[in-house]
């Protein structure tokens, strides 16, 4: 434990990357990182009327095709999670996609999101950010109709490449929804 009361390794470190020994944020420093192709996965769930799934399958919907605008939103949240996250670094992502799976009966959509990049850091917090707006921008579409919405179980499924290798989130139920 350190003078601010935080526990530390025997270097001194917390063991939080983003916070020096005094407990002070930072920016983790990359460079001594080996570029390595990276992919994370994460998923979300909108819960909702069973009416409100279908009329987003039959696109009866005022806004429009939800699935298309919630796809792009989420898609372009990815790209700018550097300016929303204050840590993150800003990537060059090579690859971002948004998957939707609708169950009328259950009233819930899933949603998969997946980005990818080559590079020294991982995209954890990109694919969470597409999910987390891909969900936000259902709710939008669908709010006239249906506020009771609810938005839950954003979470990584997984993530390949770099230092600390592949993580596969145990228990995860959830299916793959990009066909792949």
């Amino acid at each position: 434990m350190n003078d601010k009361g935080l526990m530390t390794n025997d270097k001194g470190k917390t063991g939080l990357s983003h916070l020096d020994a005094q407990g002070q944020a930072k920016m983790v420093d990359v460079t001594a990182k080996d570029e390595t192709v990276r992919e994370a996965v994460a998923f979300g769930t909108v819960r909702m009327k069973p009416s409100t799934v279908r009329l987003i399958q039959e696109g009866g919907l005022p806004k429009g095709d939800v699935f298309s605008a919630a796809r792009l939103a989420g898609i372009m949240a990815a790209k700018k999670t550097w300016e929303l996250i204050p840590l993150c670094h800003p990537l060059m992502l090579t690859g971002v996609d948004v998957f939707f799976s609708s169950n009328p009966e259950r009233g819930e959509i899933t949603l998969e999101a997946r980005s990818r990049t080559v590079g020294r850091t991982g995209v954890e917090m990109e694919a969470l950010t597409a999910a987390s707006v891909a969900a936000l921008t259902i709710y939008d579409m669908c709010k006239a109709v249906d506020r009771e919405m609810v938005i839950s179980e954003i979470f990584l499924r997984s993530k390949k490449g770099g230092r600390s290798g592949t993580f596969v989130r145990s228990g995860s139920a959830t299916s793959d929804l990009s066909g792949s």
